[in-house]
């Protein structure tokens, strides 16, 4: 269950103030590619580009299913580039990759959680983040939306 004391960054709308949009950022990636890095570099990769909440998941999915594990690596992998993209930083910091983390809420749908340093710099100058993931067997994509402070 993700709660707001994580860093979701997910606020109630305004009523009668249209959100506009601050930041878009896409990556689009091929599962080989975060294949073969894991391959070269194992758990020290993954440690590297996850958050706590995301390695709980990934460790559980190559569990169940290798393929299936990769694939949530990928997804993950591409929407820190896609929200690094969004938010103008790219990789500097406060911006590192377990910073930045995409959940799921109860329904399914994902969402960003972020941790300190990160967390703050990102409340004082934007709105809610929306982040939306697909993959096939050989690319996944994600795509962020950020909203400007109202």
């Amino acid at each position: 269950m993700i709660q707001p004391a994580l860093g979701s960054m997910q606020h109630e709308p305004d009523a009668g103030a249209a959100p506009a949009i601050a930041g878009i950022g896409m990556d689009l990636l091929r599962v080989d590619r975060v294949e073969r890095a894991y391959a070269r570099h194992g758990e020290r990769f993954v440690q590297r580009i996850l958050g706590a909440e995301e390695l709980l998941k990934f460790h559980a999915r190559r569990r169940r299913d290798p393929v299936r594990g990769l694939r949530f690596l990928a997804t993950r992998f591409a929407a820190k580039e896609a929200f690094s993209k969004a938010i103008g930083l790219g990789m500097r910091q406060p911006m590192s990759w377990p910073r930045m983390q995409t959940l799921n809420a109860p329904s399914g749908k994902p969402v960003v959680v972020l941790s300190e340093p990160l967390r703050g710099w990102c409340e004082a100058r934007f709105g809610a983040v929306h982040v939306s993931l697909t993959d096939e067997s050989d690319l996944v994509a994600a795509y962020v939306v950020v909203e400007s402070l109202r």
